[in-house]
């Protein structure tokens, strides 16, 4: 492939995989948490229970830091499609450059609008506006999760385009072709499911290491952390299978659109009918072929064309150049829907331990539920990785390669930066994820939304988020 032997280039791609890597995380945590948060005040107001109040004065200290990184983490990326991939945004710019300024005008703006009031004005505002403040930030992650991931589907089943003959640029022909591209309600689906999955396991997580903790003190676990283990379990139960079935319908599509990548994520190198499905193996792509393959007969027909003789593509029915590397997406996606059956599982047993009513008294589910606690994060890296690494080598598919896309930087300054970024990430996001480790560290209890006196976690947040809490009183603001 001939964008393998470009240092600066491979450089710049890993670059760009590892900011995207870091950031995709705190997005989606919003998304997942700032609809968790709507659904508890909604049923505070509804039912008056203090407890759906204690939970959200708990993760919406949660949230806002979550938000601030992702929205740091975030801006890093519009530099580098100026600095590291200026060629790619002079030619796509016209379309994609759009795309991302609808997100800004219309989900940060809503967001940025009403977040002060969700955060700050519980006890200021009235309890009516508070919540439609907390359902906008919501809506506002949701656009703006469309919005991104419309640009990306576009790159990958490009519609709706004219290139300008003299300038190689991609001009809009057709804005609805462009946004409803054949890829994105699929990717939508898919997306919007992994976040929601995601925040589960860690919520649920999260009531299983206090479910333990207070097991371990002779204690019983409060009522707040019961019912956001509860609340985690039913999410889990409800939203994992519906993400197979969303991945499914990924994978014809994908299959429709870019055999190529299906041929590299199954390590196929010759179509044919009644074909098995590769369990393991390690494709090799300089020999052609898949090592130490473990096959399951029919199986790959059946599961990418749903019909035991239907034509699973080959990767040798496409040139050398226009092959994505096999081994990354092989074991990405192997891995992504390994985590997806495994945490379809975990809410399958929760449901039958909730039939027999020991959900909150079994402590060996309780550690299944802990050690799950990034799972959802984990498959949402390796079904992007699967995704942006698959349709390679292209930046736009079939249409404009990486290799033409990148900026002519030298090679030591890309090595710079790189080095400084990791510097940086590490040290910034690390104590970031501290930060949140400790304030997840202390349970949610009864009275939540009026602790005294304040516990040291809760004077850390306030120093950071003034007005969340009141230091002196523990109480929020």
């Amino acid at each position: 492939m001939q964008y393998a032997h470009d240092p600066a280039l491979l450089l710049a791609r890993f670059q760009f995989a590892f900011t995207v890597g870091v950031h995709i995380i705190f997005p989606a945590f919003s998304i997942g948490l700032a609809a968790y948060l709507a659904v508890l005040e909604g049923l505070w107001l509804r039912t008056g229970r203090p407890v759906f109040l204690d939970l959200y004065r708990y993760w919406i200290r949660v949230f806002s830091i979550v938000f601030g990184m992702g929205v740091v983490s975030g801006l890093v990326m519009s530099y580098e499609f100026g600095t590291n991939w200026s060629i790619f945004s002079k030619k796509a710019g016209p379309i994609t450059g759009v795309l991302l300024s609808y997100e800004v005008m219309t989900a940060f703006f809503l967001e940025a609008g009403f977040l002060g009031v969700m955060l700050f004005g519980m006890n200021k505002v009235g309890r009516k506006l508070h919540f439609a403040a907390t359902c906008c930030v919501s809506l506002g992650t949701l656009i703006s999760m469309t919005w991104i991931l419309s640009s990306n589907s576009w790159m990958q089943t490009p519609r709706g385009y004219s290139i300008d003959p003299a300038t190689g640029r991609f001009m809009p022909a057709d804005w609805l072709a462009i946004i409803f591209n054949p890829s994105f309600p699929f990717r939508l689906m898919h997306m919007g499911l992994a976040a929601f999955l995601s925040v589960a396991f860690i919520v649920g997580a999260t009531g299983a290491w206090h479910m333990l903790r207070a097991r371990k003190e002779g204690k019983a676990a409060s009522e707040p952390v019961r019912v956001m283990f509860s609340m985690a379990m039913w999410m889990a139960a409800l939203v994992a299978p519906l993400q197979i079935l969303a991945g499914d319908a990924h994978g014809l599509n994908t299959l429709k659109h870019q055999p190529v990548k299906i041929a590299a994520m199954e390590g196929d190198w010759v179509s044919e009918d009644h074909a098995p499905e590769l369990l393991f193996g390690i494709p090799n792509m300089k020999t052609e072929h898949t090592d130490y393959a473990v096959r399951l007969p029919l199986a790959g027909s059946l599961i990418l064309t749903h019909s035991l003789n239907g034509r699973v593509p080959g990767m040798k029915d496409f040139p050398r150049d226009q092959r994505p590397p096999s081994p990354v997406i092989f074991f990405s996606f192997r891995i992504m829907v390994a985590l997806g059956m495994l945490m379809m599982l975990v809410g399958l047993w929760s449901l039958w331990l909730r039939r027999n009513h020991t959900l909150f008294t079994n402590p060996v589910f309780h550690r299944v539920a802990l050690c799950m606690a990034p799972a959802g994060f984990l498959a949402l890296l390796c079904g992007w990785v699967t995704t942006e690494v698959g349709r390679q080598p292209w930046t736009v598919y079939g249409l404009l390669r990486t290799s033409d896309s990148v900026s002519p930087v030298a090679l030591s300054s890309m090595a710079f930066s790189m080095t400084a970024f990791v510097v940086v990430y590490v040290l910034v996001f690390g104590s970031g994820l501290g930060i949140l480790v400790r304030l997840l560290a202390r349970a949610p209890h009864e009275g939540e939304h009026d602790t005294s006196p304040a516990h040291a976690s809760d004077i850390l947040a306030a120093r950071m988020h003034p007005g969340v809490i009141d230091p002196s009183s523990g109480k929020g603001a």
